[in-house]
């Protein structure tokens, strides 16, 4: 992992960067990962463009109910004659969102109190770890049904139910990092030179769990968008008819087996975006060169 301080050159992070980027290109399934999400990214942001019936996230055709996949709907049409494949093109942007917006969420709460209990020990440290243990206790999927349940199903509210249940990881992740390098050298050298514990801790420590930061990132939005299917799918994420994976899902399999395209598509989105944010994960782990606890 990386050990940076303020007075690191720019030349030598440059360079710590190129030698990164060089072990995650040799690594095949890392840049399987990498293709899986630019194409899951260029899908969100284009899917009006990208998808064949833009029209078919709201509007009903009840002409064209329960049609199998064909040449004119790739992945089939649903019980309202709507085209499958558009309306899991424009899922993309849902799941993506769900995943983004928790971490972001996560990060925002769990990084600074990591930072703060590591940084400052003693009754501080008792405190927040205290309370993230209570949170780590329970499974996040267990604490985001619970979550969810007490709230009106909207696709905030899913957002909102993640993110409670994901920042405790980060803050004991962060944490454990402080404990470890707070007490290297340019940590003391800044302490000596009066530097306050606000800017050791954000402009000296945090710069160094960076690394460690990206990885667990990239393999949680993953496992957020899971997360978010699972809400859906148990009826306690987003409402239909947006375009949803786990709703679009549980909607289809009051179908099975007779009409398998309504639930096996959105299943597949699922499957493949999990798996293309871990192949990516796992290899800028291995090329970052960080553990996780």
């Amino acid at each position: 992992m990386w050990k940076l301080s303020s007075g690191d050159a720019f030349e030598a992070r440059f360079e710590d960067l190129r030698r990164t980027l060089h072990r995650l290109r040799r690594s095949p399934l890392s840049l399987v990962g990498l293709a899986i999400v630019l194409g899951l990214i260029g899908m969100a942001i284009f899917a009006p463009q990208i998808a064949p019936y833009p029209e078919d996230i709201a509007t009903v055709h009840f002409d064209r109910t329960f049609q199998p996949p064909s040449r004119e709907h790739w992945f089939g049409t649903d019980e309202v004659g709507r085209d499958v494949l558009s309306r899991v093109i424009f899922g993309t942007r849902i799941s993506l969102s769900i995943g983004l917006a928790v971490l972001a969420i996560a990060l925002a709460i769990g990084v600074p109190l990591g930072l703060i209990a590591g940084y400052m020990g003693g009754l501080v440290n008792t405190v927040i770890m205290r309370l993230t243990d209570i949170f780590l206790a329970i499974p996040p999927v267990v604490l985001a049904m619970a979550v969810s349940a007490l709230l009106t199903p909207t696709l905030e509210n899913s957002i909102f139910a993640i993110a409670f249940s994901w920042w405790p990881w980060y803050t004991r992740l962060i944490q454990g990092q402080v404990l470890s390098i707070k007490e290297e050298t340019f940590v003391e050298a800044s302490r000596s030179a009066g530097a306050s514990a606000f800017y050791i801790a954000f402009k000296e420590i945090l710069p160094n769990v960076l690394t460690i930061l990206i990885v667990k990132v990239t393999l949680d939005i993953g496992y957020a968008v899971l997360t978010g299917a699972v809400l859906g799918f148990l009826g306690l994420g987003v409402r239909p008819p947006t375009p949803e994976w786990g709703t679009m899902a549980s909607k289809g399999r009051l179908h099975l087996p007779t009409r398998w395209w309504l639930t096996t598509f959105p299943g597949l989105a699922i499957f493949i975006t999990v798996l293309g944010f871990n192949l990516l994960g796992d290899g800028l782990r291995d090329a970052f060169d960080v553990e996780l606890e």
